[in-house]
């Protein structure tokens, strides 16, 4: 069982870090730039921390080029879990 889930990338923000936007979209934020694939390998390695999964459970399965990705999850994670686990459940939007 897998789980596919949209999230938009802000490389060369300075920090890492993942939130829900205005509109219920998953933003993160990376510290690389994008070029040679830094900023989908900091991507991956970082959900990977928050998500406690090996980063070989993630795949970017869309988007490699684009600051919209589609990513997928390997292990038997619902969407709400994901929410949790990346902790940026709000209003109810994340079930």
């Amino acid at each position: 069982m897998a789980l596919i889930f949209d999230i938009k990338v802000v490389p060369l923000s300075g920090r890492f870090s993942v939130i829900r936007d205005k509109s219920g979209e998953l933003k993160c934020f990376l510290k690389s730039a994008p070029e040679k694939g830094d900023a989908n390998r900091e991507l991956i390695k970082e959900l990977s921390k928050l998500l406690k999964i090996t980063q070989s459970e993630l795949e970017i399965v869309a988007g490699l080029t684009s600051r919209k990705k589609k990513i997928k999850i390997h292990t038997s994670f619902t969407y709400a879990q994901l929410c949790i686990a990346l902790a940026v459940v709000y209003q109810n939007q994340c079930v």
